[in-house]
């Protein structure tokens, strides 16, 4: 019985399609800088462009659409071509490769954050989530704690908080979202603390109390009538005999006077601030 030959298959490269563009590549080293050369350039663009856009697909469903993200893929492969040294030995593509996912690496990092994050903490919060989640298979799914994150990622404990906290600053939700579990619209806008209106009437009453007790009888007795007891400013006449218009004008002259002696001492309180800022 004939031995039983057995094929091996060839692991198949991830860009077996790629084109053959070496002679263009020698070419262009040789070439000086001019339309020319910028010419091979633009070819060899465009025979690498499938591998790019395959290499921007595999960062769908990140929320960045698509399209976007060929742009950022095509910008790297124009970058890989224009610094692409074939002197050196190495396959283009494995120069194209780490250039173009690193260009769209970067692009998720400085263009993708809800709020602006320093690059530093970005990174650890890059650290932190690989490390995280590493930590969480071997751990059969439980969250692995702030020490032993540390540990893992070699960081220091404060640097994992950093990161963490980081971890929920990639993205922001509107105020108007619904709540979970909530079935009524109650959203995230109704859970935040508003200003009690009622706070100034406070500031402004003690402001004005000492000043109240300071106005002559007939004054203050003219002001208690009118906003305490609500009455008319011709009830308040007869009751004192002096005309409605004496009143009125007694109401306005007394208003404008503690008006204005509140508002000096509020601007008093505030020169020391502005003075600092």
């Amino acid at each position: 019985m004939a031995p039983v030959q057995t094929r091996t298959k060839r692991a198949r490269h991830p860009h077996d399609d790629a084109p053959d563009t070496s002679e263009e590549f020698r070419r262009i080293v040789s070439l000086p800088e001019g339309p020319e050369k910028e010419r091979l350039r633009q070819e060899v663009v465009r025979a690498w462009m499938p591998m790019a856009e395959r290499l921007a697909q595999r960062f769908r469903n990140r929320g960045e659409a698509l399209e976007d993200l060929q742009q950022v893929a095509s910008l790297g492969l124009v970058k890989a071509v224009t610094r692409y040294d074939p002197g050196r030995g190495s396959a283009f593509e494995s120069f194209a490769v780490p250039t173009i996912v690193g260009e769209i690496k970067r692009h998720f990092r400085d263009h993708m954050w809800g709020l602006h994050v320093p690059r530093r903490v970005q990174e650890l919060r890059n650290r932190v989530r690989i490390s995280r989640r590493e930590l969480s298979l071997s751990m059969g799914g439980r969250s692995p704690s702030v020490a032993q994150i540390a540990e893992h990622s070699r960081m220091s404990e404060e640097d994992v908080l950093v990161g963490l906290e980081a971890l929920e600053s990639y993205s922001t939700l509107s105020l108007d979202a619904e709540l979970p579990g909530a079935d009524d619209g109650y959203s995230l806008a109704d859970t935040l603390g508003r200003t009690e209106p009622g706070f100034d009437h406070v500031v402004y009453r003690e402001s004005v109390k000492p000043r109240l007790e300071r106005l002559p009888e007939r004054e203050r007795r003219i002001l208690y009538l009118r906003f305490f007891c609500d009455m008319t400013q011709t009830k308040i006449a007869d009751q004192l005999g002096i005309s409605q218009m004496h009143v009125s004008r007694l109401i306005s002259r007394t208003c404008d006077r503690l008006q204005r002696e509140v508002d000096a001492d509020v601007e008093r309180e505030r020169e020391p601030e502005l003075a600092a800022a």
